[in-house]
């Protein structure tokens, strides 16, 4: 599919005036998004998305459709799991939840001149090495590994050295000051931590577009598309975090998912490399005769192994316990450390009793474990403790009904 520098041009245009509009109309006015808004500004985005994928299928025929929905579909999941490790970050820097949404705009942002970049280089590498295949096949194949090994430590806060080397760099104030970057300690001048949280998102970002772009040139080599369906999956991602907030914690098994997509993506580069070879080493410099999966294939495999991972996310006991302990370490978190507003801190006590009270109705092998969980057992005890001293000051007031809470037994 041709694409001629006009189109180029207005795409990249729309897309910038996309991210502006988000900027101006949304995250200008600080404020906590409620579910409403998140659900139609989410329906928006990805309606807009689709209606892309559908001018792309009916000018470009139905291969560049295919290719840009195969391509949108997987980076839409991989940024979905980006999101997961965006709510750890924010939970590890303490960021009000107000704040957050101009974090995550920075953070999409970012991503999107970044992953550009990368993608212009891929497109180099590509038309002047086919030797690229290979090594972006074993990227991903490396990365699924990564993926599954790595669900030992899911809970944990990430850490790189892009964030330990801004928190040695940066000096920042100890408080959060608004959503600004800068503030007045003392009658000096001092950053805050929102910048240390954004340099952190930025360096998380790098790291993704490191198995993201690899995984979109396996299922296309037009850079437009792969533009396109990069682009249009990072935007309305700020909106689609704050809709699933919740479901994030349920998607226990979306890395297994993610990891099988890698994995299929990584075998087709290679399969494709070895139809292409030129490595001398490799059959003697000659192609290969190697099947090749298809677009349509690759699409149908992406989008069943993610509804296979949905489903089996949200109907496993063990998904389901994993999902409460998550769900009451997060919300006792933000309740102790983060949250000011009264509103917001009367909600969050709420679902951490809700949460609680999901604990103690599963099964006797999975509540057995949450219990045996010293770290969650002394953050809901010292939670509860903070609450009736709220309660009692009348800050994050809760009605008398609750006052007692929900104690973990």
């Amino acid at each position: 599919m041709s694409v001629s520098g006009d189109v180029w041009l207005v795409t990249v245009l729309g897309i910038v005036g996309l991210l502006l509009f988000d900027y101006f109309f949304h995250v200008r006015r600080t404020h906590i998004p409620s579910l409403g808004e998140a659900a139609r500004w989410t329906a928006v985005y990805i309606g807009i998305a689709v209606a892309f994928g559908i001018g792309v299928l009916v000018l470009g025929g139905s291969t560049a459709g295919a290719e840009y929905f195969a391509g949108y579909v997987t980076e839409k999941a991989l940024s979905v799991d980006n999101l997961f490790v965006f709510l750890l970050l924010l939970a590890s820097f303490r960021v009000p939840r107000a704040d957050q949404q101009k974090v995550l705009l920075f953070g999409i942002t970012f991503s999107l001149i970044v992953r550009t970049g990368f993608i212009f280089l891929g497109a180099a590498l590509i038309n002047s090495f086919a030797w690229v295949f290979y090594l972006f096949g074993l990227i991903l194949l490396v990365t699924a590994g990564n993926l599954l090994r790595g669900q030992q430590d899911e809970d944990r806060a990430p850490d790189n050295i892009m964030i330990r080397l801004a928190r040695r760099v940066l000096r920042t104030s100890e408080t959060y000051d608004g959503d600004k970057l800068v503030t007045v300690v003392d009658g000096r001048r001092m950053l805050t931590p929102m910048l240390l949280v954004m340099v952190a998102i930025g360096g998380t970002d790098i790291l993704f577009a490191l198995d993201s772009i690899p995984a979109i040139f396996g299922l296309t080599q037009n850079t437009y598309l792969v533009f396109t369906a990069t682009a249009f999956s990072l935007l309305g991602l700020r909106q689609l975090y704050f809709l699933i907030d919740g479901l994030l914690d349920r998607l226990v098994y979306l890395s297994y998912g993610l990891a099988a997509i890698l994995a299929l993506i990584g075998i087709k580069l290679i399969l494709h490399a070895l139809h292409e070879n030129n490595v001398p080493f490799i059959n003697n410099g000659e192609h290969v005769d190697a099947a090749e999966i298809s677009t349509g294939l690759s699409l149908s495999l992406i989008i069943g192994i993610l509804l296979v991972t949905v489903l089996f996310s949200l109907v496993s006991a063990r998904g389901r316990a994993q999902t409460y302990r998550r769900a009451a370490r997060r919300h006792a978190g933000e309740y102790l450390d983060i949250e000011t507003d009264p509103a917001y801190c009367d909600e969050i006590y709420h679902r951490l009793v809700a949460e609680e009270a999901h604990i103690d109705a599963l099964p006797a092998k999975h509540r057995a474990r949450a219990r045996a969980d010293a770290e969650l057992t002394d953050l809901l005890r010292r939670a509860h403790e903070r609450h009736a001293e709220r309660a009692a000051a009348g800050s994050c007031f809760v009605p008398a009904a609750t006052t007692a809470g929900h104690r973990p037994r």
